[in-house]
């Protein structure tokens, strides 16, 4: 059997791509979801909730069109500082109109391999669908990691692959046939990007994998929990308080 062809994830097909698809994001998101990744979203909050302003603002890591960052702010009721970070400026744009009556939420174009802030500065590190799509997977997530304040957690939302035998035969099926078709008939996307994101989905690694590659990067307590049969799940890590011993 022939090796899988690799996926072109180089950056700056990436950006071209949730460029072109930006006008259908949100619609087909929750379209093709059933609206299901809104509740994920706000799983996440709940699990990883908030702390106080005075714990230091939280970062959304490759937000897209902004809805972890919009549920964080509802989360915290507009009282903590939230930096919303993307290397898509398209996104953004449609990010920043949907947060008009947010002034907690910050937007900055910038990419998850080199992210523009301090070490140690963030309560919260968060990034839900994004971080499959970033070119250097290690380098992601070693940004997120320096970026957090000793203590604080790191929350990562993404596609996983159920489990059961029947399910995810049927989930795959779907994935791989029923929404690229959709998803190409009404974005139109000149980059095939709706081949391209389940594919990169059912690539990328999940629960144990992932897991280990948080551990790897020097997180404890790392812990998945799979959504709605697998379909999504949530990984929850947190920076060491101090640093590990020589």
């Amino acid at each position: 059997m022939p090796a899988p062809e690799l996926l072109d994830k180089r950056e700056v097909r990436i950006r071209r791509m949730f460029g072109q698809i930006a006008p259908w994001y949100d619609f087909l998101n929750h379209a093709l979801s059933l609206n299901v990744d809104k509740r994920w979203r706000t799983k996440t909050t709940r699990m990883v909730p908030p702390g106080p302003a005075e714990a230091g603002p939280i970062l959304d890591m490759c937000t897209g069109t902004g809805d972890l960052a919009l549920a964080y702010d509802r989360a915290a009721k507009g009282s903590v500082p939230i930096v919303a970070a993307d290397f898509c400026h398209e996104m953004l744009v449609r990010a920043t109109d949907k947060a008009k009556r947010t002034p907690a939420i910050r937007f900055v174009e910038a990419d998850a391999q080199a992210l523009p802030f301090p070490n140690d500065t963030f309560q919260i590190v968060t990034v839900a669908f994004g971080l499959r799509n970033v070119t250097d997977t290690d380098r992601g997530l070693a940004e997120m990691t320096r970026v957090a304040k000793p203590g604080g957690r790191i929350a990562i939302l993404e596609f996983s692959r159920p489990r059961n035998p029947i399910f995810g035969r049927l989930y795959g099926f779907y994935f791989r046939h029923v929404l690229p078709r959709v998803g190409q008939l009404l974005s139109r996307s000149r980059e095939n990007a709706y081949k391209y994101l389940p594919e990169s989905a059912l690539r990328f690694p999940d629960y144990e994998a992932l897991a280990a590659k948080m551990t790897a990067h020097g997180l404890v307590d790392v812990r998945f929990h799979p959504l709605t049969f697998g379909i999504a799940t949530l990984y929850v890590g947190a920076k060491p308080s101090s640093p590990p011993a020589p």
